[in-house]
């Protein structure tokens, strides 16, 4: 039997600053009852169903109105439960999709129509498409304006593949600050290179998932070092996630409202928590304007 993930939180701490016109949160799964959307049956976990109307009141709730919703590992290559979610949403939502190295053109061409702005490539989860397919796709997406986003463990991954995402000439987006564990410190190998990247500007980061790298529940402040140095190598490369609804947390729950708090730690000053929820997605994920 797979481990159960704990469902969500249903309320919220409220925001503690002023939450801006068009705040778009850059990362969350919305999950759908196996029977309309069956689970594969290599993944590492069982998910709490996250449907599209609890996202939304969520959203309602912390005073976000943009999203990026990410096909969830549980689905394989499957991203039908996402485009609905996409189209559920509204017009100021956008998607990450998983595909492999086989899809047909057609079919990148349907998911563009239906929001997806990009391609997650995963060595953390089970049922996610690995890093063999990076150069492949990073090939095909190119002109499509898309970019790759990578789910991997920074100090243990990173300075292999540093040089091919360097050679890439494709955005490249690094979930949950690099997933690193955090007692590895600021110094640690891998984390030195993610930092070089982002300041030359070939990575965004996406300043999530404090809980996955954190000793430190509730408040999980030993999160704020590690966020505020990648905001300070390149501000204009950080975008910001809940991570709803924080799938394979088995023990302890993340308040969504509190993530969202955390931003204010790792960004005091209003215009950088501007450029980060607003100015820079709109610009990642092509949202129509920075304004709202």
């Amino acid at each position: 039997m797979l481990p159960l993930s704990l469902p969500p939180d249903s309320v919220f701490t409220p925001p503690k600053f002023s939450v801006p016109r068009g705040a778009t949160d850059s990362h969350a799964h919305v999950i759908d009852p196996p029977a309309d959307y069956p689970y594969v049956a290599n993944r590492s976990y069982d998910p709490a169903v996250a449907p599209l109307p609890a996202f939304q009141a969520m959203h309602a709730a912390l005073g976000l109105e943009r999203a990026v919703i990410v096909t969830p590992s549980i689905y394989g290559t499957d991203n039908r439960a996402t485009l609905r979610a996409i189209e559920g949403y509204g017009g100021d939502a956008r998607g990450i999709a998983v595909v492999d190295e086989s899809i047909e053109d057609k079919e990148f061409e349907f998911l563009h129509t239906g929001g997806m702005r990009g391609v997650r490539l995963n060595i953390l989860f089970g049922g996610g498409v690995g890093l063999r397919a990076f150069t492949p796709l990073a090939d095909r997406i190119r002109e499509m304006g898309w970019h790759i986003q990578l789910l991997i463990d920074v100090s243990r991954d990173l300075t292999d593949l540093a040089p091919i995402l360097k050679r890439a000439r494709i955005p490249v987006v690094i979930d949950h600050m690099g997933h690193m564990p955090v007692e590895r410190g600021l110094p640690d190998p891998g984390f030195a290179m993610l930092r070089e990247l982002v300041r030359d500007g070939l990575c965004w980061i996406k300043l999530s998932g404090n809980y996955r790298i954190s000793k430190a529940f509730p408040d999980f402040r030993d999160a704020i070092p590690f966020a505020q140095a990648l905001i300070d190598d390149c501000p204009a490369h950080m975008v910001w996630g809940t991570d709803w609804p924080h799938v394979a947390q088995m023990k302890t729950m993340p308040n969504t409202g509190d993530l969202l708090n955390a931003l204010g730690d790792y960004a005091p000053d209003p215009t950088v928590r501007q450029a980060i929820l607003v100015d820079n997605p709109a610009v990642l994920y092509g949202f129509d304007s920075a304004d709202g």
